[in-house]
């Protein structure tokens, strides 16, 4: 595989399945984060960490500058998946959903009317709780994005 998985790792609840996938397809990984993480000791996993101190911004950051045509970005920030499918990257969230080109826009307008909400005190509570329904279809969604990734740098190359 050619391109690179970008994974915003700080507050990833299934950094598991993202190793597993990655060791499975041979793919590179670059786990980012604002502190050192461990990496699992597995020798088809050809995963680097990368520590970006600062703001709680700069992992972001670092991918977006980074991420383009042919990685898979993986995180639940949509500003972060704004910027990276700006760069021609897939991006996909930790429960299993895809970010859409066409539809990001509506998904940043949610987001600043559902902070306007809290800031006004109407909205009290957050997303729902990480399911078990939402760790197997991000596994589902994983599996397929990476495969797909897999299959496109083999025919560039053939």
């Amino acid at each position: 595989m050619s391109g690179t998985i970008y994974l915003d790792a700080d507050a990833c609840p299934v950094k598991d399945l993202v190793y597993k996938v990655a060791a499975r397809y041979k793919a590179p990984l670059l786990v980012v984060a604002n502190a050192r993480l461990h990496l699992p000791q597995d020798p088809a996993l050809q995963a680097e960490m990368v520590v970006v101190p600062g703001s709680p911004d700069a992992a972001d950051d670092w991918i977006a500058e980074r991420a383009g045509k042919g990685d898979l970005v993986l995180t639940a920030d949509i500003p972060l998946a704004a910027r990276v499918l700006a760069n021609s990257a897939r991006c996909i969230d930790f429960r299993g959903g895809e970010f859409n080109p066409n539809r990001i826009g509506d998904a940043l307008a949610g987001r600043d009317l559902n902070a306007h909400l809290r800031a006004m005190g109407l909205l009290t509570s957050g997303p729902p709780a990480f399911s078990k329904q939402d760790r197997s279809k991000f596994a589902s969604m994983l599996d397929a994005a990476v495969n797909k990734l897999a299959r496109e740098a083999a025919r560039r190359q053939g």
